[in-house]
C-alpha cells in the first residue's frame, strides 16, 4: 500500500507542478526556442504514457530508498538524479540530432527536471512514510 500511495503522490505532484511550469514557460522558453521543431498540438497520448511512466522510476529509484533510509533528502537527491540524468538523456540527445534545438532549452530542461523529480519524490515519500509499512 505504501508503494501505491507514494507512486500516486508522486504522479500528482509530477502532473501538477509540471503543468503549472509548461502554462508558464511554453511561450517564455520553448516554442520561441524550438518553433521550427514543435509540433501543432500535443499528443496526448504519449503524454499520458510518460506522465503514467516517470513516477514508477521515482518510485523505484528514489521513494523506495528514502522510505528504506527514512529520509526526505534521499528522496529529494535520488529523485532529483534520476530526473537530471532523465531529461540530460532526452536534452541532449535532441540537441545532438535536432537542426536549431537551442542550447538554452537543453540547460533549462534538464534543470527543470532535477527539480521536478527531486519535488515529486519528496511529495511521494512523504505521503508513504505517513502510512504503516
Amino acid at each position: 500500500m505504501r508503494a501505491l500511495a507514494g507512486y500516486i503522490a508522486a504522479l500528482v505532484a509530477f502532473v501538477a507542478a509540471d503543468m503549472v511550469w509548461l502554462g508558464i514557460m511554453v511561450d517564455r522558453v520553448y516554442r520561441p526556442a524550438l518553433a521550427g521543431v514543435l509540433a501543432a498540438s500535443v499528443n496526448l497520448g504519449a503524454a499520458m504514457v510518460f506522465y503514467l511512466l516517470f513516477p514508477i522510476g521515482l518510485s523505484i529509484f528514489a521513494i523506495a530508498p528514502a522510505l528504506k533510509a527514512e529520509s526526505a533528502w534521499v528522496a529529494a537527491g535520488y529523485g532529483g538524479l534520476f530526473g537530471f540524468f532523465s531529461y540530460a538523456t532526452y536534452d541532449l540527445t535532441n540537441h545532438s540530432t535536432i537542426r536549431d534545438w537551442a542550447l538554452q532549452v537543453t540547460i533549462v530542461d534538464i534543470a527543470w527536471g532535477f527539480v521536478l523529480s527531486a519535488f515529486a519524490a519528496v511529495a511521494g515519500y512523504y505521503v508513504a512514510s505517513r502510512l504503516p509499512g
